[in-house]
């Protein structure tokens, strides 16, 4: 063997430098190449049939006897020279003419000796086994990448590699290893090596599902969970910590620097496109139980308040996460942090781009989880997280216990998750709670409300006559509760053992079943829960809204429950599921519908792509009045409805619809989006009346604690209501007018109302595998989500259509200065608009001109932006180095006028010392020295300060001129005092000896010297009150200028705190992520 394998490299290096020098001669027929070796005189079609046939076996041979008897039917080939008949015949479609060395048939010997024995032995094997569309040395059996159309185990397209045989079948290799033999028009083709992992699905060549599959495989297994599918993200759950988040990722999506598919680049998307085009935003995130979609919500959130922040608002709705899913998620059978409820998270933005306010806003909150869970599920997280991390103190006042002493957690038998500790988590939610600014007293209150809830599952009934009435046990439980909620033992006990009701004017107490009463305790227990978690909602949304400035825009994030599917499904499911149909349909309005409809009116050349529309099921849904939700109204209405009467109701009026069938009992199957699913009836009509006594709310309403009282007055309040049809009084239950199914149903058209206000950005969050292991790839469960979303029918049109759209008004008006000759007021922007596509020469095939619009492939958009923000950013330097010209001028004026007066204030005192002796002026003229000596030392700290001002965009000419008139008026005022000063001085020192002037002119010229010397004073005066005046000016400007420097010191520490906040924010999130990470990877 260690002879034959040193041989064969040899010949691998022969072959490779003969192999340049081959001429190959590729086309025609099969059947032209065979009758040339026909007419040669060999006897070919018998022998092409055996070793056709042997060839065909040859996958599947195990047995070394078979491969030995294949062996010599092939040596016999070569032996007999027909090694080109082999050839042919292996090559099958591409044949070859070749003229072959004596070497290299001695060589192939050993070749195919060596392969077809043990090919696992041979290092050369790729020189054997070429790509797709390559042409191989040695072209036995030619391997080639195709994708698979054929159908596995599963019941999918995959991808493989195949042997074609012949024109109708072909024997082909998937992944796993098997051998399979398919009909060849089931395959398809797959795409080229270099478009392997391409981030963008547009990019395929060949766009199939198998070619989809595998793109999206190839990048989940090197961790790149983001691909985009046109306008649409595809985010694949890894269920572990990936390195694609932190600051260093935030920093480069916001730079540019980055612009592979991720949250950050949709999320910059929206904030550009806000700003851009002053439009409200949303993102939307959609996807099953389990496909990541709170992670991405909060991943999406976490770019948005580093890029908005600095106010520290941002870092309220950062805390708002911990305590939603403390309150709102649960532990299911497919996910260990599901959303048991839908929110929308509005994010207020300012005029400058920064966070000022956001609001939430929840939809359907299962209620049921609360005193019901599966086997293997959990409740509510905050439960587990209160009796795991309560403090001592906190224990003894709320008189908690662990988690497996109250029923409603220990029926399912499960409470912790594996990774998770719930200790921590409360602690993190206390945290939260702080910074959303509720009062240490309300947590304790909201506390107290949990453990109410917890005890109530406790209380039991005692059975006190033979028509099975009850009362409740004066037990633990019971006085517990009483104590928790503050209302009297006594009057709780009659509340869940009694009904009021009223016939006529008079009032009857009704005792209750053991049933009955049970239903009252849950009833209650579910109403504080829901009560006490709207409550917190709303106190969030207080301590977001301040500051809040309404500006007109924002950019919500939807994150809301995926479409589900048990092998039990309920009424949540129900309502859930219609909820995505609804969520489906305003997918496909916006990418499909609106998209072509445009297309059409505005009469560009368009043809249309189909899809799966959802607007049957929709009917299903919402057709009055024989629609299921109608029908569940109705007969939720009836005091003997049932939901076996609701069920046959359904299966009367609804079998004739192509999405319903009728199932036996109490199921029947809805036809949804992604797929069947069939829902038991039992329970509709309880959840949907979801039904509080009266007697329950007085209680509530008598508590001495006042969340109670909140939550009594709150259900008052909706009992108010206008009914949408006749009430179910049986019992006096009128609480609730409105039914689950109606109040949801308003609730999201609402929310679909103002969705449609913005401009949507679409996230499809996928599961990779139900087990939540990391690295697992199922490929029927992603084809199953891919085809729900309708990723390749989204392909499929941002291919051929135009995205980017702009009006003719707006695109000329926002690129019209961009033109090199001007354009007249007068030119219509249509005009205008094909001159600017002119000038940049964009092909006609990238755009299309519509009735009012101007039509963009990806991308071409992008090439005028980028050219009006550099001319842009050129006009803002010219204009940035102008000012800095005239400030420059500006400073070097007052820079000579303070040297020139300083050099006449030297000059002029040195002049004075030697003029007069040590006289009473001297100090008075020392004093205007120093003085002017101020004024100019005062001046040059101005100067600084406007000019490190002027940075900041502060207007500094008024101020520069104005300290230039200061200064003048300075210069002026002292030479007028010391002309003053010296005229006093003379006049004083000749004063005594008036009396020896004898002529009577020298006593009149004394005379006018005293009365000029009067007005000079009077003058001086004058003088005086304008400097003082300028002086008031300028310590009005020294503390403008002192305010100012408080105002940026203030901003520099509130910065600086920010910062802080943010870091300690990013560092809780970081340890949090990690902590989902590992428990998203155990």
């Amino acid at each position: 063997m260690a002879v034959i394998m040193e041989s064969m490299e040899d010949f691998v290096k022969k072959l490779e430098e003969f192999s340049s020098n081959w001429s190959l001669k590729i086309g025609g027929e099969f059947e032209d190449h065979c009758n040339q070796i026909i007419a040669s005189g060999n006897s070919i079609v018998r022998i092409r049939e055996n070793v056709a046939e042997k060839i065909s076996g040859l996958a599947l041979l195990s047995s070394r006897s078979n491969r030995c008897q294949l062996i010599l039917g092939l040596l016999r080939m070569v032996l007999l020279r027909e090694l080109r008949i082999v050839l042919a015949v292996m090559s099958m479609r591409t044949h070859l003419t070749v003229e072959l060395p004596s070497w290299l048939n001695k060589y192939l010997l050993w070749a195919m000796t060596i392969w077809i024995l043990c090919p696992h032995l041979c290092p050369w094997y790729h020189h054997f086994t070429g790509s797709a569309g390559g042409l191989t040395p040695v072209p036995m059996l030619q391997k080639r990448n195709f994708n698979l159309g054929f159908n596995f185990q599963m019941g999918i397209g995959s991808w493989g590699r195949f042997y074609q045989l012949q024109g109708t079948e072909s024997v082909i290799s998937p992944p796993d290893g098997k051998v399979l033999k398919v009909k060849t028009e089931s395959l398809v083709p797959a795409n080229p090596d270099i478009l392997d992992g391409v981030d963008d699905l547009m990019q395929l060549s060949y766009l199939n599902e198998p070619s989809v599959l595998y793109n999206l495989q190839y990048r989940y297994n090197r961790d790149m969970i983001y691909t985009k599918a046109g306008p649409v993200l595809v985010a694949i759950n890894p269920f572990k910590e990936v390195p694609l988040y932190g600051n260093n990722y935030i920093e480069a999506y916001k730079n540019k620097s980055m612009e592979s598919p991720h949250v950050y680049a949709i999320t910059d998307t929206a904030i550009r496109e806000m700003i851009r085009d002053e439009v409200n935003q949303s993102i939307i995130i959609s996807g099953e139980s389990g496909a990541g979609k709170t992670e991405t919500a909060k991943i999406a959130m976490q770019y948005l308040a580093t890029l908005g922040g600095g106010s520290g608002i941002e870092y309220e709705i950062l805390k708002t996460n911990p305590i939603l899913e403390a309150f709102g998620n649960a532990k299911t059978l497919r996910n260990d942090n599901s959303s048991r409820f839908g929110k929308l998270i509005e994010i207020h933005f300012s005029e400058t781009g920064k966070i000022s306010g956001a609001k939430i806003q929840t939809f359907l909150l299962e209620k049921s989880r609360v005193v019901q869970c599966m086997e293997g599920e959990r409740s509510y997280h905050i439960f587990y997280q209160l009796c795991a991390g309560a403090s001592p103190k906190l224990r003894e006042k709320i008189s908690l216990k662990i988690a497996s002493e109250y029923k409603y957690l220990r029926q399912s038998n499960c409470y912790t998750i594996t990774g998770v500790d719930d200790a921590e988590r409360f602690r993190v939610v206390t945290e939260a709670l702080d910074i959303v600014h509720v009062s240490k007293e309300d947590q304790e209150s909201v506390f107290a409300m949990l453990a109410a809830v917890l005890w109530l599952g406790n209380v039991s009934f005692s059975i006190v006559d033979n028509e099975n009435h009850v009362e409740p046990l004066a037990d633990e439980g019971l006085i517990t509760v009483a104590k928790l909620i503050g209302c009297n033992v006594g009057e709780l006990k009659l509340a869940l053992s009694t009904r009021k009701m009223r016939v006529g004017n008079d009032t009857i107490v009704q005792k209750l079943s053991l049933s009955q009463a049970i239903d009252t305790r849950d009833a209650l227990a579910k109403s504080i829960y829901s009560c006490l978690f709207d409550w917190l909602v709303e106190q969030v949304n207080k301590s977001l809204a301040v500051g809040k400035r309404i500006t007109g825009r924002s950019i919500s994030i939807l994150d809301i429950y995926g479409f589900e599917s048990f092998e039990r499904n309920s009424f949540e499911q129900f309502c859930i599921n219609y909820a995505n149909e609804r969520l489906q349909q305003h997918f496909n309005r916006h990418l499909f519908k609106l998209e072509q409809e445009e297309y059409i009116q505005d009469g560009i050349d368009w043809t249309k792509v189909d899809f799966e529309d959802n607007q049957d099921c929709l009917n299903l849904f919402e057709k009055k009045p024989l629609g299921l939700l109608s029908l569940l109204d109705e007969e939720s209405t009836f005091p003997n409805g049932t939901d076996l009467t609701f069920a046959n109701k359904l299966k009367q009026h609804l079998n004739s619809n192509s999405c319903f069938r009728g199932e036996r009992d109490k199921a029947f199957s809805v036809s949804h989006y992604a797929g069947e699913v069939t829902y038991d009836t039992t329970g509709f009509l309880e959840k949907n009346r979801d039904l509080l006594h009266l007697d329950s709310i007085q209680l509530l309403s008598s508590c001495s604690c006042h969340l109670p009282q909140i939550f009594a007055s709150n259900m008052l309040t909706q009992s108010e209501k206008p009914a949408v049809g006749p009430l179910y009084k049986a019992g006096g239950a009128d609480s609730q007018k409105l039914s689950v199914a109606t109040k949801f149903k308003g609730q999201l058209f609402q929310l679909m109302q103002r969705l449609e206000n913005t401009t949507p950005h679409f996230i499809r969050c996928i599961k990779p595998n139900n087990s939540q292991s990391p690295g697992s790839y199922e490929q029927g469960l992603v084809l199953q989500q891919l085809r729900c979303c309708g990723v390749l029918e989204v392909v499929r049109i941002s291919r051929s259509g135009f995205p980017t759209r702009m009006s003719h008004h707006k695109f000329a008006r926002r690129y019209g200065f961009l033109l090199l000759e001007s354009v007249s007021s007068s030119q219509d922007p249509l005009s205008v608009s094909v001159a600017i596509l002119h000038q940049f020469d964009i092909s006609p095939e990238m755009y299309q001109v519509g009735y009012t619009k101007l039509f963009f492939r990806t991308g071409q958009i992008g090439v005028l932006e980028d050219t009006r923000n550099h001319t842009l950013h050129g006009i803002l330097r010219v204009q940035s180095c102008f000012r800095g010209h005239r400030a420059r001028a500006y400073l070097r004026e007052l820079k000579r006028g303070i040297c020139a007066f300083t050099l006449f204030v030297e000059r002029k005192s040195e002049r004075s010392m030697q003029s007069y002796n040590k006289d009473i002026e001297r100090p008075l003229l020392y004093k205007d020295i120093s003085k002017a000596q101020s004024v100019g030392k005062n001046t040059k700290t101005c100067i600084k300060h406007q000019s490190y001002y002027n940075q900041g965009n502060v207007e500094t000419e008024p101020v520069l001129l104005s300290l230039l008139q200061i200064i003048r008026f300075s210069v002026n005022y002292s030479c007028l005092r010391y002309a003053a000063v010296i005229r006093g001085w003379l006049v004083r020192r000749f004063s005594g000896d008036v009396g020896l002037l004898k002529s009577g002119a020298t006593k009149r010229r004394v005379l006018k010297a005293e009365a000029a010397l009067r007005e000079k004073e009077e003058e001086n005066d004058v003088l005086h009150q304008r400097l003082q005046q300028y002086e008031n000016r300028w310590s009005e400007y020294e503390l403008k200028m002192k305010s100012m420097e408080e105002v940026w010191q203030k901003q520099m520490r509130s910065l600086q705190s920010s910062l802080s906040i943010a870091k300690k924010s990013l560092a809780i999130d970081d340890s949090e992520r990690n902590s989902d990470a590992s428990v998203n990877a155990k």
